[in-house]
């Protein structure tokens, strides 16, 4: 087994899932990324780049290409990361999608809504009821050293309406109540399941609607008058996983600059 701990980590090429798989490398991790983009000669950017910085930062990155929304595809995931590792300690479901087209939820297509439930929900929970055993296996075998976390990375529109994106709302509705039910099914063993919330974010599943987010933040939506980071969020997981919410399975975190703030 090797002496680090490892962290499985979804859609980590860019964005959000860059942001953790780094800030782990950077706690100490041995980080497994998996990425529906899988381009070897691409080392500017996406999950090559993400091992090279990780190399920098004195850890091992293991590049895997992975659909989460196919669920045949789930057991090889992890048979790799064991293969490679000999542990996993800690599962983040980052892999996540908008829909490919905003229409007002009276237009929201079936074929839109599939899709991004599939991705964003239905792999999210099969990865992760396949990956339980496996956490509970390192944590035997590493006794009252183990830290296994599993972590869901939702949103603030698991809460906050945007009718232009239903289908994505639902989505992370859905995954922040997966994270609730592992955390209570899991609870009386050493997994502690969390879940972090994300705002507004800026990652190129963003870049579209920069102009509107950027009026907005001016305007005062986000009471920390900035746009938020992928390292933001990849040092509030790092932190829920340290060991320091050990009392705590099921906590939801969010990272907003205080969007969560109810305000007149």
């Amino acid at each position: 087994m090797n002496e680090k701990p490892t962290a499985l980590i979804t859609g980590a090429g860019r964005g959000i899932g860059r942001g953790i798989a780094l800030a782990l490398a950077g706690a100490g991790y041995a980080v497994a990324g998996c990425d529906i983009v899988f381009e070897p000669e691409n080392v500017a950017g996406g999950l090559f780049e993400v091992q090279a910085a990780a190399a920098k930062l004195g850890t091992e990155f293991l590049p895997l290409r992975c659909d989460v929304s196919d669920l045949d595809g789930h057991a090889g995931v992890l048979d790799a990361v064991l293969k490679k590792f000999g542990r996993l300690d800690v599962l983040v479901n980052n892999a996540g999608v908008s829909p490919e087209v905003r229409r007002d939820i009276l237009e929201t297509t079936p074929a839109s809504y599939d899709r991004v439930m599939s991705i964003n929900a239905r792999g999210a929970f099969f990865l992760t009821q396949k990956a339980v055993p496996f956490l509970l296996e390192t944590a035997s075998a590493a006794g009252k050293a183990a830290r296994p976390r599993i972590v869901f990375v939702t949103s603030i529109s698991a809460e906050i309406s945007s009718p232009s994106r239903a289908e994505y709302c639902v989505s992370k509705a859905a995954l922040s109540m997966t994270a609730r039910l592992f955390a209570d099914r899991l609870a009386a063993t050493a997994v502690r399941v969390y879940e972090v919330r994300p705002g507004i974010i800026r990652t190129d599943m963003t870049l579209p609607v920069v102009p509107k987010y950027d009026k907005l933040i001016a305007e005062g939506i986000v009471p920390q008058m900035r746009w938020g980071l992928p390292e933001d969020v990849g040092r509030a997981v790092a932190a829920l996983v340290s060991g320091g919410f050990e009392y705590s399975t099921g906590f939801a975190l969010e990272v907003s600059g205080g969007m969560n703030i109810r305000r007149l």
